[in-house]
């Protein structure tokens, strides 16, 4: 049995366990629109700070390397606009932990090597998750364990069985969860979902889009700071539920080219796609997944690539209510396609300022060409900004109403890569069970 098998089935039974006392209730998505009320919940243990209209909330920052630094540094430059402030930050690598706290923009910041001594800080109300894929599945749940609201960046968790672990527990939850795609705060996916809605496209046929990079160096191939070492580096803690391996810089420092943390294009940047698309469609559990790709071009010398994951992946996801998207990745093309939503009568396009309709030629009589300008509001604003993102959740923090990339739809996009991965991995199709939540054999 591999290290890694070995490693989710811990995993498995120690969130079977915390879940199973939380007392959930059914699974379908359907059947949990609303979060358990709190007089009833079992799981948030820990009793929550009750934030009021004037009060300063503080944020904990669990990994500030580059996406965690970022949050630091954005958090920072809005901290007057939403009355917060960050108390506590915490990384495995000294060096970057001693960064963050010089670079905070509250003297009393307090660092923390071990994430669990930074949950039980009664100045933090709110968590952002920014570490390697493999840790957010524990993390998360540490932290609803610990009663605080969580800013979890994607992917939801590294694998299928963590995501529908973590969704049920946040469900049996009152915490806020936002999931780290910036793109569900952009106003031109809760424009279309208008118009998805309003019928005027008719039946949802089939919609794609892609994210495509191309880099010389190799994608994920960040630099490797010379001054890691075992001495200032945690590695046995940044390793966690992993396969244990020997100290490895490159691994540290690229992670998301190697299997036993990230998924690559699948886990890291389909999210991207998928949770926008979740809010013009609909959320809407998967039902079949089939995916292709490979390493098609090495980035270093003769036949040994760089890498594990694939530089090239396209995938396709069925819906039970009839209804496919197309997602295509490369790392070593930056072409991608357009993002489009097909419908039976007319299609949405997206692009510019605003949503646009085309019919389809049969029914150009009864539907008009159309451009919809863009719906903005204070928790939608043109563009994939993460500020934007950040702004939503704190909000959300404050009315205890749901953020713009909830459970509710990350969960079922965690399903679909997951299901995807497996597909690749397996040269087959993958079938799921939206009523059990479980895959199909």
């Amino acid at each position: 049995m591999s290290q890694e098998t070995n490693a989710r089935r811990e995993f498995l039974k120690v969130a079977g366990a915390t879940v199973a006392s939380a007392g959930v209730a059914g699974s379908a998505l359907a059947q949990a629109k609303k979060p358990t009320p709190a007089k009833s919940n079992k799981f948030a243990v820990a009793p929550s700070r009750v934030i009021g209209a004037n009060d300063r909330i503080g944020i904990g920052i669990i990994g500030v390397g580059g996406q965690g630094n970022n949050h630091h540094q954005t958090l920072k430059r809005h901290r007057q606009e939403l009355n917060h402030t960050t108390v506590a930050v915490c990384d495995v690598y000294q060096n970057r932990l001693e960064a963050a706290v010089k670079s905070a923009d509250n003297p009393e910041v307090k660092g923390y090597k071990n994430y669990q001594d930074l949950l039980k800080d009664p100045r933090v109300d709110v968590v952002f998750i920014a570490t390697p894929e493999h840790w957010h599945a524990r993390q998360t749940l540490d932290t609803l364990k610990a009663g605080k609201d969580i800013y979890l960046e994607k992917p939801m968790t590294r694998y299928l069985e963590e995501g529908i672990a973590v969704y049920r527990a946040v469900k049996a939850s009152d915490r806020i969860v936002q999931i780290g795609s910036q793109g569900c705060s952009d106003a031109k996916w809760h424009t279309a979902g208008q118009v998805v809605k309003s019928g005027r496209i008719g039946h949802k046929v089939w919609s794609q889009g892609s994210y495509c990079r191309n880099n010389q160096a190799g994608e994920w191939n960040y630099r490797i700071d010379p001054a890691l070492s075992p001495a200032n580096l945690d590695w046995a803690m940044w390793l966690g539920p992993a396969p244990k391996v020997p100290f490895s810089p490159e691994r540290y420092s690229r992670w998301r080219k190697y299997w036993d943390y990230s998924g690559g294009i699948l886990t890291d940047l389909f999210p991207h796609k998928l949770n926008p698309f979740m809010i013009a469609l609909g959320a809407e559990w998967p039902s079949r997944v089939a995916c292709t790709g490979g390493i098609y071009m090495d980035t270093d010398t003769g036949n040994n690539p760089d890498r594990q994951v694939a530089d090239t992946t396209h995938m396709l996801v069925d819906y039970p209510s009839g209804h496919t998207i197309l997602v295509a990745g490369s790392t070593i093309n930056e072409t991608g396609l357009n993002e489009m939503i097909r419908g039976h009568k007319a299609n949405v396009l997206f692009g510019g300022n605003g949503v646009e309709v085309r019919p389809e030629r049969p029914f150009a009589d009864e539907v008009d060409v159309e451009r919809v300008p863009l719906i903005e509001n204070d928790d939608i604003r043109q563009g994939e900004d993460i500020a934007q993102h950040q702004r939503n959740f704190l909000r959300s923090v404050r009315s205890r109403q749901q953020p713009n990339c909830p459970v509710d739809i990350a969960a079922p996009v965690q399903v679909a890569i997951n299901m995807a991965e497996l597909a690749y991995k397996n040269n087959k199709q993958v079938q799921f069970d939206p009523k059990t939540l479980k895959i199909i054999p």
